[in-house]
């Protein structure tokens, strides 16, 4: 228990509070001066605001600078509060950054782009290559574009649209799909004689619409497909998309979740003209390269990648178009390609290669999770903190 304390004793401890004060609101400033230039850094390269894994290695790293117990779970609730409200600053700062996407709002290229980056302008295009150039031509900061289905498998066209293109990967995002038949209000499953959606999603729904016997027809992608059926206003014409399509379109869903695997999941990349290295010893890398015509050329290019400690995750090869018969191979790996190891495996990647070239780098891939906003989960991890702290002292 504390010893009971004087009149004066009091001004001089609020006089106290008062000189911490205003140091820490000068500190405030300039911490959030500092904050501007990190904004312009994640602008100039399309990257999002939220980076969890630098936000838990200040948390962790300044932490340790507090001995003791209780004031430390209260320091750690106000650097969460800092940093949130860091974020929000940032959003603010970038209030008006343009992300292009392939689609129509309500489309699962806008959701995905919409949870990434929350406070930007959202630009829909007529279709992946529209999109990749708004961001080549600098008319927007980023794209998100699919990469690959966890049922479809690769999205072909953006492969050889990163291969043949300037841009850079900044960062890869999951995020779960969940296909929904969308039809005219009335619309029936019985009634049906067609479905239209993009391939990847017909694809991804084929047990079920090979079960209804329907007619399939392709469209640029699911939330132009959602569209082109509330237009039509057909009963007998369903689409594949979203919940949030079936809102954005007046549609109602006929049967939700209608996928082949309710694990179905999307990666997206964020393509910018400014590439990125991670900030940790940890990360992965995307590759471009292409091998001589000669015999063992491709073992030797992945001995180079391998022997140099980097954990080759995924090896897949495409028609480069520039010849017949020649092809360009897209790997995934595991480690960070700025560091002395990651160098050196270039340099002997290169050395053994017709061609190499760094597509992205970027510290781990993010899930996305639409159903709760960054700053709402961070004042649900600070509240959670404070009342576990309260508790402890309330049983004291």
């Amino acid at each position: 228990m504390s010893t009971p304390t004087t009149d004066q004793t009091l001004i001089s401890a609020r006089e106290e509070i008062n000189r911490i004060d205003r140091e820490m609101a000068e500190l405030f400033c300039q911490r959030l001066r500092a904050v501007q230039d990190v904004a312009a850094y994640k602008r100039s390269r399309g990257l999002p605001v939220l980076d969890p894994v630098r936000e838990r290695e200040v948390i962790a790293r300044n932490a340790a600078l507090i001995e003791d117990d209780v004031m430390r779970e209260y320091y750690i609730c106000q650097l969460r509060a800092t940093m949130a409200l860091s974020r929000r600053y940032q959003h603010r700062l970038l209030l008006g950054e343009n992300v292009a996407y392939s689609g129509v709002p309500g489309a699962f290229a806008a959701q995905a782009a919409g949870t990434i980056f929350p406070d930007a302008n959202l630009v829909p295009c007529k279709d992946f290559v529209a999109a990749y150039e708004a961001v080549e031509k600098g008319e927007c900061e980023c794209a998100v574009l699919p990469i690959e289905n966890s049922i479809g498998g690769d999205v072909a066209q953006v492969l050889d649209l990163a291969y043949a293109g300037s841009l850079s990967v900044t960062g890869i995002y999951e995020l779960e799909i969940e296909q929904n038949l969308l039809g005219v209000p009335g619309a029936t499953t019985a009634g049906l004689r067609e479905v239209v959606s993009h391939p990847q999603a017909l694809s991804q729904c084929a047990p079920y619409l090979q079960r209804g016997g329907w007619i399939t027809r392709e469209a640029v992608n699911t939330a132009a497909a959602a569209k082109a059926v509330a237009e039509a206003g057909d009963k007998t014409v369903a689409a594949i998309g979203t919940r949030e399509a079936a809102q954005q379109y007046g549609l109602e869903v006929i049967a939700a979740n209608i996928g082949a695997d309710n694990t179905n999941t999307t990666r997206f990349a964020v393509f910018s003209r400014v590439p990125r290295q991670p900030q940790t010893g940890d990360g992965r890398f995307l590759l471009f390269f292409t091998v001589r015509n000669q015999a063992g050329a491709l073992s030797r290019a992945i001995d180079a990648i391998g022997q140099t400690g980097f954990n080759l995750r995924a090896l897949k090869s495409r028609p480069t178009k520039r010849s017949n018969w020649s092809y360009y191979f897209f790997a995934e790996g595991e480690g960070n390609l700025s560091d002395d190891n990651g160098r050196k495996m270039l340099s002997e990647l290169q050395g053994v290669c017709e061609s190499v070239r760094v597509l992205g780098s970027y510290e781990t891939e993010v899930k996305l999770k639409c159903d709760l906003s960054d700053d709402s989960r961070e004042a649900a991890l600070a509240i959670e903190h404070l009342a576990k702290d309260v508790t402890q002292h309330a049983k004291h």
